[in-house]
Formats: C-alpha cells, sequence, structure tokens
C-alpha cells in the first residue's frame, strides 16, 4: 500500500474561537493541547489533548478552538483512500513516541530529507490504520481482537503463525483467513505492524540501545531488527532515530523482507 506523502508538519497555537484555516487539501493533526471542535458535512465533534484526526481534500471542515488550544497540522499529497472525516481518540496516548516525535521534531527543517519524510509519513498512517482497525474490531470476531491484543502487550515473544492459531483455538489456515478478510492482511504482517509500532515508540522516546529495542519488540539479533526496520521505513533504526540528517538508504530491498512468514 502507498504510503502517505506527507509535505509538512507545522504546530498552531489557536485562540478561543479561532479556527483552523489557510490548510488545503488533505490534512493530518493531532491536538496537542486544549479542547476544540471539529465541523464536517457528517456532524460536529468534539476533539480532547491527544485527540488526531484526518480529512481528505474533498472533504469540507473547519476546526474550532474552544480554549486556548495547541494543535499539529500535517499536509498531504499523495493519500490512499481512507474514510474521511477519521478520528482517532487518545491517539497520543496509544502512540506516544510519535506524539514526542510531533513534539520536537516539526517535519519542516527535515525538508531535505525525502526519506525521512517518507518515513515520517509512513508512521503516522500506520497509526492511523491501526486506530482504524481498532473501530472496525469493536464488531469483529472476539478471539482476533482478544490475540491482536496480546500482541500488543507481549510484542516481544517468540510468537509464530502457529503459536498465534493456538492462543485463537483455531487452526493456521482458518486464522489466516479470518485476518485477511476482518484486517485485510495476514496474522505475521499484523505481527510486524504491532512490533515496528512498539519499536517506533522506543526508539523516538527512550534512549535504549538499539540492540536492546530489538529483543524487546521479538527480534533475535539487532542484524535482524535492523533488516526488517529499514525494508519498512527506509531508514536504519539509528538513523531514524537521528530525526533531521541521517537518513540512509535502505539495508535491504523491502520487497525481500517482506511476506507472509513469521519475523526473524
Amino acid at each position: 500500500m502507498p504510503t502517505w506523502d506527507m509535505v509538512a508538519v507545522t504546530v498552531r497555537r489557536l485562540a478561543p474561537g479561532e479556527r483552523l484555516d489557510g490548510v488545503d487539501g488533505a490534512i493530518w493533526a493531532l491536538v496537542l493541547d486544549g479542547d476544540a471542535r471539529l465541523e464536517t458535512t457528517a456532524g460536529a465533534e468534539g476533539l480532547h489533548a491527544g485527540d488526531a484526526f484526518y480529512v481528505d481534500a474533498r472533504s469540507t471542515y473547519r476546526l474550532v478552538a474552544l480554549t486556548p488550544a495547541e494543535v499539529a497540522v500535517g499536509t498531504l499529497r499523495a493519500v490512499p483512500p481512507l474514510p474521511s472525516p477519521l478520528v482517532a481518540r487518545d491517539f497520543a496516548g496509544n502512540n506516544r513516541g510519535i506524539a514526542e516525535l510531533v513534539r520536537i521534531c516539526p517535519l519542516g527543517p527535515c525538508h531535505g530529507q525525502p526519506l525521512f519524510a517518507a518515513s515520517y509519513g509512513g508512521l503516522i498512517q500506520a497509526a492511523m490504520a491501526l486506530a482504524l482497525d481498532a473501530s472496525a474490531r469493536q464488531g469483529a470476531d472476539p478471539r482476533l481482537t482478544e490475540l491482536v491484543s496480546l500482541l500488543d502487550a507481549h510484542p516481544g515473544r517468540p510468537w509464530t503463525v502457529e503459536s498465534m492459531a493456538r492462543v485463537a483455538h483455531l487452526s493456521r489456515s482458518s486464522l489466516g483467513e479470518r485476518f485477511r478478510r476482518e484486517l485485510g492482511r495476514s496474522p505475521a504482517q499484523v505481527l510486524r505492524e504491532v512490533r515496528m509500532r512498539h519499536a517506533r515508540e522506543l526508539l523516538a522516546g527512550t534512549n535504549r540501545p538499539v540492540e536492546q529495542i530489538a529483543f524487546t519488540v521479538g527480534y533475535g539479533s539487532a542484524a535482524a531488527f535492523s533488516r526488517a526496520f529499514s525494508a519498512d521505513h527506509g531508514s536504519s533504526p539509528q538513523a531514524w532515530r537521528s530525526c533531521p540528517g541521517s537518513a540512509q538508504q535502505p539495508e535491504a530491498d523491502a520487497a525481500g523482507q517482506r511476506g507472509d512468514g513469521p519475523d526473524d
């Protein structure tokens, strides 16, 4: 799936009653502080600190500050189809590393780093997709919901498709069929996404060595983790952590790293 083409991420400060305007095209926004109201043709929704939302280029909207508010606004060029508007409640609480990255490293200073900009957009896109999946899972198979919650709580376990199938009390083929039907991805792909999200949060929000992070999120070595991370993000874990200036070329071809088998 193509990743979000994130042009810039800037922080806006709004006084009570002030509207967010002057942003053309699709946007993603995160309320960093204060309260606001998002108004679209679908209705109005109250937003609080930590909530995020996405609207596409065709949607009419306005964001009105209800209190003094601080909002990170990302402008987007190319976006795969998503529901619009899409609101992710407590996005910051569920993605602390991303929220901290947005606070300390807006995208503007990184314009000269196309690989970093691509990984920035892909990072936010993946988190919003997980929020959409979580919303969809409210009516999903409770066995899948329980399994995905367990993966998220224990990403470092030596998961295999077989062990996931045992937890869900399903055969391997039934598990794969249900994952693809309800989530659009294989069990191994969902596991990889969960592990990468935890890895990004640890890279952005802690000073832990890359090797320690690799073991924490379920990889047997720093080299295996680096290959998987580079294939997904276009830079090594250390380069991604460095933010403005050190993104590198992928260490391995992404097509060769993705698949339905369990991670290394």
